[in-house]
């Protein structure tokens, strides 16, 4: 395996991760318990507001889609063709 391909593919695992993680994580019960723990009141809102949990499930949906379009950018790839042995020269004979 080359490591272009291989760091594609961990490429294409980073995108599907974070993807997953920015769509579930806005809205699960976990994300207001940690916001509880931020200093500032002003932020605990902001971070509550429907809008960002929007924006950052906005901004996991692009990293699956991106995730996708490499993944299926892999799977279309052809094949690389090995390199022929060169023609021999004019007037080159061998036996």
């Amino acid at each position: 395996m080359r490591l272009s391909t291989l760091s594609q593919i961990l490429f294409i695992l980073y995108c599907l991760q974070a993807g997953v993680l920015l769509v579930l994580a806005p809205w699960s019960p976990s994300w207001e318990r940690l916001l509880w723990q931020l200093p500032l009141g002003g932020l605990q809102q902001l971070a509550l507001a429907p809008w960002l949990r929007g924006s950052v499930t906005g901004l996991g949906l692009v990293h699956l889609v991106w995730g996708a379009h490499d993944l299926n950018a892999l799977f279309q790839r052809r094949p690389e063709p090995e390199a022929e042995a060169p023609a021999p020269a004019v007037g080159d004979q061998r036996p």
